[in-house]
């Protein structure tokens, strides 16, 4: 069966627009880092003033409203654009993505305004700040307090694992610490202590400049440059405060809901086992027959994750009704990670854990860091255990029931 989809001569004079313009636009060695312990500022620098471009162009959230700063365009302008993207290998353009779901289901005008807008126009990059040290799959179980006081709210808290893959080394003389620019973040907090679970936290939005934002850069197996972050006596006013002070996290779950891959993915290639693939060729290591059907469960695998995720861009962009098929994704999108990264060093051996810094490893260490992200990834966004419990959760077999939360897509239908 060919799942293949056939464009149209219209879209394709698009794709030629698209593509000419990255031409023009994206200099000659800019690609995506492996991490951001080997980006330069300057090349930091170029990525933040690209997504302003696109933002311009309506290109970085295309089918957005145009009044909110999106592109109003199509579900096949927005393929044609990620798959041009990629094609370019043009890094950053997904940061931020998280936020502005929540924004547009639970912001008031004035809060779309001065935050959404910003963010769809690429002016504003934001880290979410959930996780704590005590408090990962259990969300509920954050202490993060916030306390009010007259008209603002005083945040204490800690929050873990924050940042994106996109920041930049410092010279020696800072430790060779990662660090990363932010704007604003967004987070939970506990604003009734007294009230039940999930009744008693709201979401906030904090400037990354506030007094009393303290952060520290933590020494991870992946994701190089993430920061501990220590917020102490932040003040903050109701304007910031998404939702009402109990509802941070009904708010939080239609972040969660596309965090889990509950508005799709598009051109989600792998390009681990694209990479595996052609060097068992060169090489021949992959002849035996049981490598070959290892070599071909790997690329079976990330067939279905692909087209898992078209199918939940389609149930997304149509308005559809979601239910497990967020967390089946990413579900299946961690499960496959590991599967793929045993599958490399089976038919490829020990080649693939050099890293980038020795010259004999292959793709300039692309497999070896993937090898790293493929343990790491297997937790942020809710664990692989978590997504099962989701699943259960939405087709009837646990002994509690729950809906999807409800995202931009089917807020209003």
């Amino acid at each position: 069966m060919d799942f293949e989809y056939r464009y149209s001569s219209e879209q394709e004079v698009f794709r030629t627009e698209v593509r000419d313009w990255l031409n023009e636009n994206v200099p000659e060695g800019i690609t995506n880092p492996l991490d951001n312990a080997h980006t330069d500022r300057e090349t930091f620098l170029w990525i933040k003033d690209f997504r302003k471009q696109l933002g311009a162009k309506g290109w970085l959230y295309p089918t957005w409203p145009t009044e909110y700063g999106g592109g109003g365009l199509t579900g096949d302008h927005d393929i044609i654009i990620k798959e041009e993207l990629e094609k370019a290998d043009v890094p950053g353009t997904d940061a931020s993505a998280l936020f502005p779901a929540a924004a547009a289901v639970w912001g008031t005008e004035e809060q779309k305004q001065q935050f959404l807008r910003p963010t769809l126009q690429g002016e504003i990059a934001l880290w979410q700040l959930f996780t704590e040290p005590g408090a990962g799959s259990d969300l509920a179980s954050l202490r993060t307090r916030a306390t009010k006081d007259g008209d603002d709210w005083l945040i204490n808290g800690e929050k873990v694992f924050n940042g994106s893959k996109f920041g930049y080394k410092l010279g020696d003389d800072d430790n060779g610490d990662v660090h990363e620019e932010f704007d604003e973040m967004f987070t939970l907090a506990i604003t009734d202590p007294d009230a039940p679970r999930h009744r008693n936290m709201g979401y906030f939005i904090i400037p990354g400049d506030a007094p009393g934002v303290t952060t520290q850069t933590m020494d991870l197996l992946s994701g190089q440059g993430k920061q501990q972050i220590y917020l102490d006596n932040v003040r903050v006013g109701n304007d910031r405060l998404f939702g009402g002070e109990t509802q941070g996290w009904q708010v939080a779950q239609t972040t969660l809901e596309l965090e889990h891959g509950g508005g799709g993915q598009l051109v989600p290639r792998n390009h681990a086992v694209e990479q595996m693939l052609q060097l068992a060729r060169d090489t021949g290591a992959g002849q035996h027959p049981h490598l070959v059907h290892t070599l071909m469960d790997a690329y079976i695998d990330n067939q279905i994750l692909r087209l898992i995720g078209l199918r939940n861009y389609w149930m997304y962009e149509a308005k559809q009704e979601m239910s497990y098929h967020g967390s089946q994704n990413s579900l299946w999108r961690k499960e496959s990670a590991l599967r793929t990264a045993d599958a490399i060093r089976e038919v490829l051996g020990l080649t693939p854990l050099l890293n980038q810094d020795d010259p004999k490893a292959p793709f300039g260490g692309a497999l070896e860091t993937h090898q790293r992200e493929s343990l790491v990834g297997a937790h942020p966004g809710g664990t692989i255990e978590v997504q099962k419990v989701i699943i259960a959760r939405r087709i009837g077999v646990s002994r509690t029931r729950e809906r999807a939360a409800p995202t931009p897509s089917t807020a209003k239908s």
